[in-house]
């Protein structure tokens, strides 16, 4: 096994080789390479299977107790400098490589159905094999150096990915949207990372919390200094895992086509941002204010998250949101202490929420045989239902996605979600408290979205409804003499935008295969954790710390807080079945009894329109006051000096006549005036 830690710098390498190859070939022969559309993503594929068995196997590996595993060279050095590069494989980046390289891999098998029409398949698969490399060249980074570089390539793949139809200009828009959010934290990560080597001498993350500690109890770092510098690299994984208040470009990621959406929002980028809050654990622990800040964080973006979900009509962006609420249960976790149950519900959550997404771009491609390929009308759930009947795997998959994400015990989701309020209770009742309700409005908005989707008539046949979803947008129904037609085309360029089948269809097993195979560890999975035998936390603990098993396990205290998180999700399935399923009440009279908290709901909170107002609309008021300082100050300086020069020009030029005696009768006027002067001084 030693040879294969020492070639475990091939399971990032690989997806690059496949990104390169075919990078290459677009660029050099792009229609050939384009024509090789299997070949291309067959090739891409291979390699990253083959970095899936070989992380498999170092997982196994650490599992049977094999040492951490550390490769290093000097990558720079001058004078008392030294920075080194290489890798680490230990529990932790172990298991993130399986999990990134399980789910990327069902996520291209996807891609082959989802994309298959698209005129970018082969550009698709290169910047999916880029990403994986980037993510999985994150994971076993050694040190913050490193960590910071695949961080920004990890940036720039879901730049391209979430922008990939460029030509639409809501990607556009939401692509830039991303990249210019996560550079405010990946500006803080900086400023963090260079601070820390300022008072520690080090990249390395261990060294750094050694260190630093003792510096702040010796007196000769501050405290307040110490906790601004953790907080400072705190806002990179703010920025990355959508965390409060630099969530914002996530929902409008959903943009981009739906397989980068199941593997931005599961297994990579917005997992990074957990992942480094967990590498720099060292860091955070000793400094309370730092831990209170990341679980107040978490806990407000879980809540946020969670009442946003609780009203949005796009599949897809539903999905987004509950990620958000999820994103914000793991760090909760990771400030209240609670490591192993922050990084078990990053696991569950990468496999029932990569299902969930996948499903999604199910029912988007199964609609759009009904409504066309506008994002528009293919995406929202309120001309969807009834397509249990029609795609019974797809529904299947979606319920056991929806159970998992909502805690019902024995799913995924149910042992990570109530390990972290179960720990959250112990360490605040409030944050317990928070984490409680939002569980319970989890259960809700899930719910909804299965029932508006899966259960009831279908409603994509209805021209009514379809007109009232176009009107909801803004937007005018394409029909009459003189309308506007604002559709935009998606991801089958060529097509008009009308469907051409009368009811939604099943997926390509491409397509379905994935979800099945995703189900397993939704269901699964969980029960690593059982508390009374958690085997994950005897794995993944943190650093330095010591796993104590009870001798008897208190059966008593399980059954009260398992039973509170299954009752406030039960409350919240029975509302959403009531409300969608049955239709013994009706949402439209709590919208209108409580219409300021539906619209905070519905408007996202307002936070765009904050956001546009404060940074987009206020730069530019700033940019048009600096345009006039320039114009009328700098120009206005610039242009009197060329006026002075002209006017002494002109003025100067008569008394140039070129007769010898005119000058020297100047230079005796201005001799005889110094003398003049000085005599009467």
């Amino acid at each position: 096994m030693e040879l294969l830690y020492q070639l475990a710098w091939l399971i990032p390498v690989l997806p690059l080789l496949g990104a390169t190859v075919v990078g290459i070939g677009l660029i050099s022969f792009n229609q050939a390479t384009n024509k090789l559309r299997q070949i291309n993503a067959v090739f891409i594929i291979s390699c990253l299977g083959a970095a899936l068995v070989m992380s498999g196997a170092l997982l196994w590996d650490q599992i049977q107790g094999h040492a951490s595993y550390s490769q290093m060279i000097e990558w720079a050095s001058a004078g008392s400098f030294h920075l080194e590069m290489g890798y680490v494989i230990d529990h932790l980046s172990a298991l993130m490589l399986v999990i990134v390289t399980s789910v990327a891999l069902l996520v291209m098998i996807y891609t082959d159905g989802y994309m298959a029409h698209d005129p970018g398949y082969v550009r698709f698969y290169a910047y999916l094999s880029l990403f994986a490399s980037s993510m999985l060249g994150l994971v076993i980074s050694p040190n913050l150096v490193q960590v910071y570089i695949f961080w920004e390539l990890v940036g720039m793949c879901s730049y391209l990915l979430i922008g990939f139809w460029y030509d639409r200009k809501a990607a556009a828009d939401a692509c830039q949207k991303a990249f210019v959010t996560n550079r405010v934290g990946d500006f803080g990560l900086l400023l963090g990372i260079l601070g820390l080597y300022w008072a520690t001498g080090s990249f390395d993350f261990g060294t750094i919390g050694e260190r630093l500690e003792g510096l702040v109890s010796s007196g000769v770092l501050s405290g307040a200094i110490a906790a601004i510098l953790a907080i400072l690299v705190f806002l990179g994984p703010v920025a990355k895992s959508a965390q409060f208040p630099l969530h914002v470009w996530l929902p409008d990621a959903m943009e981009g086509p739906t397989p980068i959406s199941a593997l931005i929002h599961a297994a990579t980028m917005v997992a990074a941002g957990v992942f480094l809050v967990a590498r720099m654990y060292p860091v955070f622990e000793p400094i309370p204010v730092v831990m209170n800040t990341i679980a107040f964080t978490g806990c407000f973006t879980a809540f946020l998250g969670a009442t946003i979900a609780l009203t949005q009509n796009d599949i897809k962006k539903g999905l987004a949101y509950s990620t958000i609420s999820q994103l914000g249960y793991m760090v909760m976790a990771m400030g209240i202490g609670a490591y192993s149950a922050g990084l078990f519900h990053l696991m569950t959550h990468a496999y029932f929420k990569a299902m969930l997404f996948l499903c999604s771009g199910s029912v988007i491609h199964g609609m759009e045989g009904v409504v066309g390929h506008d994002p528009i009308l293919a995406q929202d759930m309120r001309i969807m239902g009834g397509l249990r009947k029609y795609m019974p795997i797809t529904a299947t998959c979606f319920l056991i996605g929806t159970l998992a994400i909502c805690g019902i015990p024995p799913f995924a989701g149910f042992w990570s979600k109530d390990e972290i309020l179960g720990l959250a209770f112990q360490a605040n009742p409030l944050l317990w408290f928070v984490g409680w309700a939002t569980a319970g409005m989890t259960a809700f908005y899930m719910f909804r979205m299965y029932f508006m989707t899966f259960e009831g008539g279908f409603r994509g046949n209805d021209q009514e409804a379809k007109d009232g979803v176009l009107k909801f947008y803004g937007l005018m129904p394409n029909f009459g003499p003189g309308a506007m037609n604002v559709k935009e085309l998606d991801h089958e360029a060529g097509h008009d935008d009308h469907g051409h089948s009368s009811e939604p269809h099943e997926s390509p097993l491409t397509m379905t295969f994935p979800l099945m195979a995703l189900a397993v560890p939704s269901v699964l999975i969980g029960l690593l954790g059982r508390p009374w035998a958690n085997q994950f936390e005897a794995f993944i603990h943190a650093p330095g710390e010591v796993v104590e098993h009870a001798a008897e396990f208190e059966w008593g205290e399980f059954y009260i807080m398992a039973g509170n998180s299954i009752g406030i999700a039960l409350i919240g399935i029975t509302i959403a079945s009531l409300m969608y399923w049955q239709h013994k009440l009706d949402p439209k009279v709590l919208a209108e009894k409580f219409p300021s908290l539906y619209q905070l709901s519905l408007n996202k909170w307002y936070f765009d329109d904050f956001y546009d107002k404060l940074f987009v609309q206020g730069s530019r008021r700033v940019a048009r006051q600096i345009m006039e300082v320039d114009y009328k100050v700098i120009d206005g300086a610039v242009n009197l000096t060329g006026l002075v020069t002209l006017v002494s020009g002109e003025g100067l030029k008569y008394l140039e006549n070129g007769r010898a005696q005119f000058y020297a009768l100047i230079v005796f006027g201005a001799v005889l005036g110094f003398v003049i002067v000085f005599s009467l001084t």
